[in-house]
Parts: C-alpha cells; sequence; structure tokens
C-alpha cells in the first residue's frame, strides 16, 4: 500500500534536491528564526514547492511542516514534511542534510522517505513493505549487546544535564564506539545495520516521521527513551530492537 504516495514524494524529492543543491555551498542566505534556529531560502522554497505540488495532487490532503506550520491532530491524511533536516549542515557546506517527506493517515505514519542528494542517498518505506536505500533493502543489525554496540547519539550538550548526564554518559562509556552523528543521519545508520541505536533529547514531529517509518520497517524499533509513544517536542530512540529494552530500562531508571 502507498506505492503511489511514495512514488509521488520521489518526485518531490528531486524537485527538492535540485533546489538544494542549487544553494548548496554557493550564496546560502541564513536566518535565525524566533526559535533560534536557523532557516535558508533553500527551506522556504522546497516547502512552498512541496505545498503546491500536494494541494495539486491531493487537494483533500493536510500538509505540516516546519517552516509554514500545520496541523497533524486527528483523522484523516497528512503529509508531514521537513524540507531541509539539518539545516546548520547545510549552511556550513556539510553534506549531511536532508528533504524528509512521511504520510500520516488516521494518526499512523504509514510512508516514510529522506532524500539526502548532497551524499547521493535515498531512504523510503511504506507500513508492510520494507526500508531500502536506493532501492536496495537494508536492514537493522543482530547486534544485541551495548558493550558491542555503536551508539550514535546528538550534541554532546543536550546530555551533560543532570540525570541525563549520568545515564547516557554511562551507556556511551560501555558501547564499543560512539558517534555524534545527529540529525536524520544517525537514524538511517540504524536502519542500514551501521549501528545499534541513535539517542535523541528531543525532536519535532517532522523531524521524526519519515524516520520512524524508515527504521522500523528495516526491523527496528523506535520509541521515547522511557519507551512510550513518540510525540511532538519528546525525546527518541531508535534501535535495532536487539539493545532497545536495555536501552529503555537504563536510560528511564530513577
Amino acid at each position: 500500500m502507498y506505492e503511489d504516495e511514495l512514488a509521488f514524494a520521489g518526485g518531490l524529492a528531486d524537485r527538492a534536491a535540485e533546489i538544494g543543491l542549487s544553494v548548496f555551498r554557493g550564496d546560502v542566505r541564513v536566518t535565525i528564526k524566533a526559535d533560534q534556529t536557523p532557516v535558508t531560502q533553500a527551506d522556504t522554497a522546497i516547502e512552498t514547492m512541496v505545498r503546491e505540488q500536494i494541494a495539486e495532487a491531493f487537494p483533500d490532503d493536510r500538509v505540516l511542516g516546519e517552516e509554514e506550520g500545520g496541523d497533524a491532530e486527528g483523522s484523516g491524511r497528512v503529509w508531514i514534511v521537513d524540507p531541509i533536516d539539518a539545516t546548520a549542515n547545510f549552511a556550513r557546506g556539510i553534506p549531511i542534510w536532508a528533504t524528509l517527506i512521511a504520510l500520516q493517515v488516521d494518526g499512523a505514519l504509514v510512508m516514510g522517505l529522506v532524500s539526502a542528494p548532497a551524499l547521493g542517498e535515498r531512504y523510503e518505506a511504506t507500513r508492510g513493505g520494507g526500508a531500502r536505500c536506493n532501492g536496495s533493502p537494508i536492514h537493522v543489525s543482530a547486534e544485541a549487546s551495548i558493550e558491542r554496540a555503536q551508539i550514535l547519539f546528538a550534541e554532546l550538550s543536550d546530555w551533560l544535564r543532570p540525570v541525563r548526564n549520568e545515564r547516557v554518559l554511562e551507556i556511551l562509556a560501555e558501547a564499543k564506539r560512539t558517534r555524534a552523528f545527529g540529525d536524520f543521519w544517525g537514524h538511517v545508520l540504524v536502519a542500514r545495520g551501521a549501528a545499534e541505536a541513535m539517542i535523541e533529547p528531543e525532536l519535532a514531529l517532522w523531524d521524526y516521521a519519515a524516520l520512524a517509518v524508515v527504521v522500523e520497517e528495516a526491523g527496528g524499533r523506535v520509541s521515547a527513551l522511557d519507551g512510550g509513544s513518540l510525540r511532538h517536542g519528546g525525546s527518541v530512540l531508535s534501535s535495532n530492537g536487539a539493545v532497545h529494552e536495555e536501552l529503555v530500562r537504563r536510560l528511564s531508571r530513577s
């Protein structure tokens, strides 16, 4: 199911890549938003394009986007868009950035696409259809030991706080290898079996919607750090599934 919507999202991603790459490492104009996060002319141009295309192809569907807002509550179909995830990377010429497109139907995430054109990689998944990178199936790793795992995290400063500090740094110290591959990148590395877990203190719905479908369809698990359901602005733990319960136990203990 949702193969037509996935193909449509692929077309959106193609157009988004053209817009993004035409600006990347060129005349990037950065503005700081009220929440102190950066936005560029590529972010706004991509989201405008996506909204126009969706309105034409699926006039009854709603859109929630990082730059222009929207509503994903209740029933119905909602396209959830982050025009450029990792805008700070984009603005500084770092190729780890992506357009994230997801489809939510009656409150359930059913399709996800992650397009990282500067890396030449595209991840996609539909519920029940598996996950792929550049058309080839991907799957999470089978490693079940934290001591042998590669654990990824966002900025270290996010974890250098009371309570979080002790629990997270203990896990990072125990893991075989750790890296701060933030934004979408850490989650797709989990999905393709290159890492066992990615931990995030807080993400917006547009940050995790597409990623959750890809990771889960690759055989992994995605939840809040305490094992609960994902929510807008809450924490996110993506894993291969084999280390998930142990990480939840340790991250949520009092």
